[in-house]
């Protein structure tokens, strides 16, 4: 019998010699790690993903004016940083948040108008009961809902009937959900600053690793990104709030009731296109129907020339980016960006999209510049006149 050290025996696992070869590839390893890594981190901070992706887009968004910012306190990124979020704090935040105190007062002044319709009833407003067509019907459900004491009690109850529970959920929700926009916008913030203060490096860094990864491309590519994303939130969102501003106080000075409330509503339905002239338009009809020809006339007057002028004049020269998003892509951002992140879907949603078209177009763009291959035409092997002859049929 041979002895057990001179067996010549396969081992199980292979060589143990220094030459033996891995089972996955080090580079295939490397690179699905990184995938697992990366998944791992967008499983676990998910959460912060909405408040740094809305850092990112503003700070993309005022990173010119950010560059004016250091050229003139000297270049100090940590003092510039500062500054931009005071800037932006005392700019944005701070009158948004005095729009939405007055819109809840106003809110307000509606809930006790209907806590006293209820216990009284209130008649049909003469400029419903007098609208040609549908003015008799109102006239009548009005009547039948709102008109007599403790209608509105009993439209409650029956909206709400079985589904009491799920209203009270919804009111917790909505609460919690304040917080929460509270605690994202106070995240975002201090995300914004170490986006202003080291954005130079890390754009280095990232132009550094998209060059090894799109060599031929990453240039191109990442010179649209904050491009579109600046002219996406200058063009829709500054402007949805500056005409929300404007046509709010002209509410204000026609006398329609609520004008906060109404101007706020009007920002939001900027953001959509045709939103704004809609608004603007109902309200003018009902100045119009409620008595108030010449404040309704003068409304949509103003209203028409001040929509003509942002749209024709400024939107372009504050836009000037490589892209303008069409309605249904704006439309699909919209909502699917407050159906995913809320408020700040607003902001967000139209962004993704506006990348998305953005980089279509590129696809598009390159598919265009690549020449066709001329197919020589075929040279027939017979010559003479037969041949031609046989060539043209």
């Amino acid at each position: 019998m041979e002895p057990r050290a001179n067996r010549s025996e396969q081992p199980w696992l292979g060589s143990s010699l220094q030459t033996r070869t891995a089972l996955i590839p080090p580079l295939s390893a490397a690179r699905w790690l990184l995938v697992l890594i990366a998944a791992a981190g967008i499983y676990f901070f998910q959460d912060f993903l909405v408040p740094v992706l809305a850092a990112l887009v503003i700070g993309f968004a005022s990173w010119p004016l950010y560059r004016l910012l250091l050229d003139r306190i000297g270049g100090s990124s940590t003092l510039g940083a500062t500054l931009a979020i005071l800037l932006i704090l005392f700019f944005l935040v701070v009158p948004i948040a005095v729009a939405i105190a007055y819109t809840l007062d106003e809110v307000a002044l509606w809930f006790s108008w209907a806590v006293e319709t209820n216990e009284l009833g209130a008649a049909t407003p003469a400029w419903i009961a007098e609208l040609p067509l549908a003015g008799a019907w109102l006239d009548e459900q009005w009547i039948r809902y709102i008109g007599h004491p403790g209608a509105l009690g009993e439209l409650a109850q029956m909206v709400s009937g079985a589904n009491i529970g799920n209203i009270y959920r919804a009111v917790l929700a909505t609460g919690s959900g304040a917080f929460d926009v509270v605690l994202t916008l106070l995240f975002m913030m201090i995300v914004l600053f170490f986006v202003y203060r080291d954005g130079e490096s890390f754009a280095g860094e990232l132009d550094t690793i998209g060059e090894r990864i799109l060599p031929a491309r990453w240039e191109r590519i990442s010179r649209v990104v904050p491009m579109t994303i600046r002219s996406t939130v200058v063009g829709m969102t500054l402007i949805a709030i500056g005409e929300g501003i404007v046509l709010g106080f002209a509410y204000w000075i026609a006398g329609v009731p609520s004008p906060v409330t109404l101007g706020v509503i009007t920002g939001l339905l900027a953001l959509v296109p045709g939103g704004a002239p809609l608004s603007m338009t109902l309200v003018s009809i009902y100045l119009v129907a409620s008595g108030s020809m010449v404040a309704g006339v003068g409304l949509f007057a103003w209203g028409s020339l001040e929509l003509f002028v942002v749209d024709k004049t400024i939107r372009p020269r504050l836009v000037g980016g490589p892209i303008s998003l069409p309605f249904l892509p704006t439309f699909f951002g919209l909502i699917g960006g407050v159906k995913t992140m809320g408020f700040l879907g607003l902001f967000v949603g139209p962004v993704l999209m506006a990348l998305l078209v953005a980089i279509w177009r590129e696809w598009v763009r390159e598919a265009e510049a690549i020449p066709v291959p001329v197919v020589p035409e075929p040279v027939p092997e017979s010559g003479g006149a037969e041949g031609a002859d046989r060539l043209r049929l």
